[in-house]
């Protein structure tokens, strides 16, 4: 199957996204009236990138137009476009400095052993589509109902359960990161029925989802920090790093520190009491998951 249409259609509808996001008094240019959609005009990306109207047109267009790595650096500059929203674009004109990883879900013993030495923080490691792939004990205590979860995706577990039996605080923020996140790595993947698949049937049961996809949005991991709710031991701010594991270039190792004295001594008082940890059998309807 070939991916060249899907990457020309994904092409046209981020570029149009960017441009809605850029006003005329960004580049220096007078409002100029009424103008029907927000942001820039297509002929004053075109003017400021040093391209024709109408081949941006058509690029905008979806036509089968080839684009150089200096074309885009400037429709890029125009747009004001970040690090992995220039990475992206480069991935869906088929434009790559280097090859993509391939997938690996074949982790090396060794992996486990790592995340079982962080005693106290939850740790996991992550393939590009968001499968948790291996976990330690403090991640299992934190989030006990996760394990069961079929097929394990953060993607999917963020999406489908209600904002009331989630652990996210800050819905508002780690939601959408969460979908630009993995759009940086879908483009990679397109045609992939794996990756398809999961952008489908999340279209079709979330709401939330679909009016955060088509934000057209990019990510790069970083580190943050972030706040769960535990019924057990009430809030948890830590901070996510992000690590790449270097024997499988597709996954990464993620590590979930206590931010402060008080998280620290919740994170351990949950380890030193897993009879805490039986709520989730008194009440199945919630499923409490990270991202």
């Amino acid at each position: 199957m070939t991916t060249a249409p899907a990457r020309r259609t994904e092409l046209a509808a981020f570029l149009r996204s960017r441009r809605a996001r850029i006003t005329p008094e960004e580049l220096g240019l007078a409002p100029g009236g009424r103008r029907r959609t927000p942001g820039l005009r297509r002929e004053e990306v075109a003017l400021h990138a040093g391209v024709g109207v109408t081949w941006y047109t058509w690029l905008e267009q979806g036509r089968p137009i080839n684009a150089s790595p200096q074309v885009l650096d400037a429709i890029a500059r125009t747009l004001r476009l970040n690090q992995p929203e220039l990475s992206h674009l480069y991935r869906l004109a088929d434009i790559r400095t280097a090859p993509a990883p391939p997938p690996c879900d074949d982790l090396d013993p060794t992996i486990q052993q790592i995340l079982d030495d962080f005693r106290t923080s939850p740790a996991c490691v992550l393939n590009s589509r968001l499968d948790v792939l291996a976990w330690n004990a403090p991640y299992a205590a934190l989030w006990p109902r996760f394990r069961g979860s079929q097929g394990r995706n953060l993607l999917w577990l963020s999406f489908t359960v209600p904002s009331c039996c989630s652990s996210l605080v800050e819905r508002e923020v780690d939601l959408p990161l969460l979908a630009a996140l993995y759009r940086t790595h879908y483009v990679r993947h397109l045609g992939d029925p794996d990756w398809e698949g999961l952008v489908e049937d999340l279209l079709a049961v979330s709401p939330e989802f679909a009016e955060i996809w088509s934000r057209q949005d990019v990510a790069a991991a970083s580190t943050r920090t972030k706040r769960h709710q535990h019924p057990a031991i009430g809030e948890l701010r830590v901070v996510v790093s992000n690590f790449e594991v270097l024997a499988a270039t597709d996954i990464e190792l993620v590590v979930y520190t206590p931010a402060d004295q008080e998280s620290r001594d919740r994170m351990q008082w949950l380890l030193d009491h897993p009879e805490a940890r039986g709520y989730e059998h008194d009440h199945p309807e919630v499923l409490y998951i990270t991202a």
